[in-house]
């Protein structure tokens, strides 16, 4: 049997390749270039411009259509059918460019007309759920394991595609997820969301066939091509709810057994957050806003991927922002947009880079900057010199401490001369999960911990007051309704502040390691991010199991 299947595929295949040859053959003839359909991308929404009867009856494919740019794929270019849809297209202000295909591409591409739209106007990019059907969703779908079941009812009853895809989002809404994760295997299809940061197995039997209907939905919203599965295509759309929109950025990437996706959650409430709200103790709140209120120099905040520097940023913004100061963004991308604050994205196939961008910002006359990401010399000397010229710059940097921001600058280029006049504080933070406030429980303390506990709290500088830490309590995490069963309920910052002074300016001018200047900054009185983390945990709003998972081993 499997001979006869080998042997049934291999004759197929020389069928289709003599169709192309032939193809290629009329595209000389005719002086027209020839292209393999099967293989190239088809614009759903230029597909729909030709009915599919038409474009069947005449043998031809509008496969892409931009700005009155036409390509148009076609079985013979000769035929009077065809000169006169051409024609037409011309005489509606479209330039039309013609390829010359095989009838087995022609017919690869009309299998597309099942996505196109009998509307155009349809097609918006956006999901629109009803408030009452969002509401009943939310209900429901409270923990995991409800989406869990919710799956298991579906893939019973035969539910539609798209009913399955707003399971999915009012469940990821529910529960709070800020990513949504689908990870094909060899049978079957797995369902991911991050909560909080970690990501928690949903539901692992989500059938090829279904899960190929679901990518397709996903491309049609997301603006991407259907027929592209081996390379990595990125766009978004948005979820329509009744009090906001939610933006979803899509990511898909190839991989062994089908297509991967991940879609990023922006809502816009995430970072409505206030400088409060982020974590700061308070003797590092009266710094930031002892610095938020100079008029130059640059504010760095530093940390890994998904870190939370972001949201920091956006908070000291929306904290200055007043009528009188004009601020500028340069980001890549931009996630959120901010009121009062004209934010630009960088577009590297234009030429408007980081750096580029930067210096055209300086000539609108801002009074403070924000620049995304300090990836290159040119960017952060720009940057270092806007500190310099009467601008206060924010900006982010990928090192793990906040000791090691100057280290990483000299490794770039840029000059140690002008690193420490330019720096007003650098930040490095990390988001540890929250305790759920509502079922969070007291943990009895062991006599060496508390010991260990008392001992860290006598060293800590005179800056922070001790009394507030003279009786210890743990807590731990137990899970109810509120935080989906999971024991934590959102997310908090760690962090530590490493001030410019006299002493740090000096030995920064002579390119020292950032150990020593970790050293330096901790006989300052800085409070490291480790450190942060212990007395967010004797405070009741998190655990050692998160500190130890965010920072290392807890080093006493």
């Amino acid at each position: 049997m499997f001979m006869i299947n080998n042997i049934k595929e291999k004759l197929a295949q020389m069928r289709r390749g003599a169709e192309e040859r032939a193809a290629q053959r009329r595209a000389q003839k005719s002086n027209y270039e020839y292209i393999n359909l099967t293989i190239s991308p088809v614009n759903i929404k230029a597909l729909g411009l030709i009915a599919e009867e038409t474009a069947k009856k005449i043998k031809v494919a509008a496969i892409e259509a931009k700005k009155k740019k036409m390509a148009l794929a076609v079985f013979d270019p000769n035929t009077l059918e065809t000169k006169k849809i051409i024609k037409d297209f011309e005489s509606k202000g479209y330039q039309v460019s013609i390829f010359v295909v095989s009838l087995i591409g022609l017919k690869y591409a009309w299998s597309f007309y099942k996505f196109v739209f009998k509307k155009s106007t349809q097609i918006t990019g956006k999901v629109e759920i009803e408030e009452e059907k969002l509401a009943k969703l939310k209900e429901v779908l409270t923990s995991l394991e409800s989406i869990k079941i919710s799956f298991e009812k579906a893939d019973k009853e035969g539910i539609k595609t798209a009913e399955i895809f707003e399971v999915i989002l009012a469940g990821a809404l529910a529960n709070r997820a800020s990513d949504i994760h689908f990870e094909p295997g060899e049978e079957q299809v797995k369902l991911r969301l991050r909560i909080d940061g970690l990501l928690h197995d949903v539901f692992s039997k989500f059938k090829k066939h279904d899960y190929l209907y679901l990518v397709s939905r996903i491309k049609l919203l997301s603006r991407l091509k259907l027929n592209i599965h081996n390379e990595p295509q990125d766009g978004r759309f948005t979820i329509a709810l009744p009090d906001k929109d939610i933006e979803i950025r899509t990511s898909i990437l190839p991989s062994e057994y089908g297509e991967t996706i991940v879609l990023r959650i922006l809502d816009p409430e995430s970072i409505q957050v206030g400088l409060k709200e982020l974590g700061f103790r308070s003797d590092d709140l009266e710094i930031i806003e002892k610095e938020l209120g100079r008029p130059n120099g640059m504010i760095l905040n530093t940390g890994p991927t998904g870190s939370g520097k972001t949201t920091t940023l956006y908070a000291f913004l929306k904290h200055t922002q007043k009528s009188e100061i004009k601020t500028i963004t340069i980001e890549d991308p931009i996630e959120y947009h901010l009121e009062g604050v004209e934010q630009t994205q960088v577009d590297p196939e234009t030429g408007y880079t980081f750096a580029g961008g930067l210096r055209s910002i300086l000539r609108q006359d801002p009074d403070m900057i924000l620049v995304g990401e300090i990836r290159d010399l040119e960017t952060a000397e720009i940057a270092m010199h806007a500190a310099l010229t009467g601008h206060l710059v924010f900006s982010t940097l990928h090192t793990n401490q906040a000791s090691g921001a100057v280290p990483r600058l000299i490794d770039i280029g840029v000059k140690p001369s002008i690193i420490a006049p330019a720096l007003n504080l650098i930040i490095a933070q990390r988001l540890v999960r929250q305790l759920c406030q509502d079922c969070k429980i007291s943990q009895k303390v062991d006599k060496e911990l508390e010991k260990k506990i008392k001992r860290f709290i006598e060293k800590l500088p005179d800056k922070i007051d001790k009394n507030k830490y003279k009786e210890i309590k743990i807590f731990q995490s137990k899970g109810c309704d509120k935080c989906s069963d999971l024991g934590y309920k959102g997310r908090i910052g760690i962090f530590e502040f490493l001030l410019m002074d006299k002493e740090l300016e000096k030995i920064i001018a002579q390119e020292v390691v950032g150990s020593e200047i970790k050293k330096i900054a901790v006989a300052s009185g800085m409070i490291t991010i480790q450190q942060d983390g212990i007395l967010k945990v004797v405070s009741g709003l998190t655990t050692f199991e998160e500190i130890k998972r965010t920072t290392g081993l807890i080093e006493w």
